[in-house]
């Protein structure tokens, strides 16, 4: 019997747009021999089932069903392809928890708790050869000293909501006096706000995930932009930034890198695949973890498309081993 999986996508923030990409990717690669995929859109006007043939169809959220042609369809699990909330910061798991409905993320506690920049680095400070900025959080509605923290932390320094995604409302800060204004545009996005010392470094990011009972890392990508740090219009417009998998380090450096990653996604009780963005200093020196993406981007340039690629494994069986793992 193929399973029923909802492919939940859309979302409340500006990442549906990435969201409904990645959902696409995900969709191609489903392998329809062993899935019934039915892709449901989720917005601030509602959620729909969009049958081809039909007219849009609303989803029942007191038992997460739909009813189609009169009969009611009910999900064994949830691919869960939504960047940013809700998706993403533990709504959805706390709601598909209540119904006793499996999905292919993180928890409800860790993905609430890895939203917040500033908490995970809390969580993760302490593992062995992990590194972490230099940081002050402020939030709005509370005093804050400018002073204190131009005191405190060297520039230039890193200004990104606490719990925004894709970089939105991110700046990089290269003289004091910018502060303020970097410190405006990121409360637009966040209510929360972390400033951090830049580290100057090689930028990677790596994918992890549970396949077949084992915590898998998947080669590292290296990313280089010649942009002042990796933003949006990086992340997502083809040839602003350099992206190589798998990213040319060292044996001995790639064995370390593999144990933090490992421990970061125990430590952080991960399940899934999430990606960890780290930098290291200096000849492949320490390991600085920048922030983790529990629900990593999957459209057709996404970084764990590529490293999948690379690992020598199809998104096909990638996806329905993420589903056994997950969902069962």
């Amino acid at each position: 019997m193929k399973k029923k999986i909802a492919l939940l996508t859309g979302g409340t923030t500006g990442e549906w747009v990435v969201s409904v990409k990645s959902a696409a990717t995900i969709a191609q690669n489903l392998d329809a021999d062993k899935f019934d995929v039915y892709k449901i859109m989720l917005t601030q006007q509602g959620w729909f089932y969009e049958p081809a043939d039909s007219v849009k169809i609303e989803v029942d959220r007191n038992d997460f069903s739909i009813n189609l042609k009169g009969k009611k369809v009910k999900f064994e699990g949830v691919f869960i392809a939504i960047h940013g909330s809700p998706g993403e910061d533990g709504k959805l798991q706390g709601y598909f928890d209540m119904l006793g409905i499996p999905y292919t993320t993180c928890d409800a506690l860790t993905s609430a708790v890895t939203m917040n920049k500033g908490y995970t680095k809390a969580i993760v400070d302490g593992i062995a050869e992990l590194n972490i900025a230099k940081s002050a959080q402020i939030f709005k509605g509370t005093p804050y000293s400018l002073e204190q923290i131009k005191k405190t932390l060297k520039v230039p320094y890193f200004v990104k909501p606490n719990n925004g995604g894709s970089s939105i409302g991110m700046s990089k800060v290269n003289h004091p006096d910018d502060l303020q204004a970097a410190i405006d545009r990121a409360f637009k996005e966040d209510s929360q706000i972390l400033i951090e010392e830049f580290i100057s470094g090689r930028e990677f990011t790596i994918g992890v995930v549970k396949l077949d009972g084992e915590i898998t890392v998947l080669p590292a990508t290296e990313v280089e932009t010649a942009k002042e740090f990796f933003d949006f219009e990086a992340k997502y417009t083809p040839g602003v930034a350099t992206e190589t998998t798998p990213a040319p380090i060292r044996k001995e450096t790639l064995e370390r890198v593999t144990q933090i990653v490992k421990n970061v996604y125990l430590k952080l009780n991960c399940r899934g695949v999430v990606r960890i963005d780290f930098i290291l200093n200096g000849d492949e020196g320490d390991f600085y973890f920048i922030e983790i993406n529990t629900i990593p981007g999957q459209t057709a340039t996404s970084f764990i498309p590529q490293q999948v690629a690379a690992a020598g494994m199809k998104l096909n069986d990638f996806y329905t081993k993420l589903i056994r793992e997950t969902i069962g």
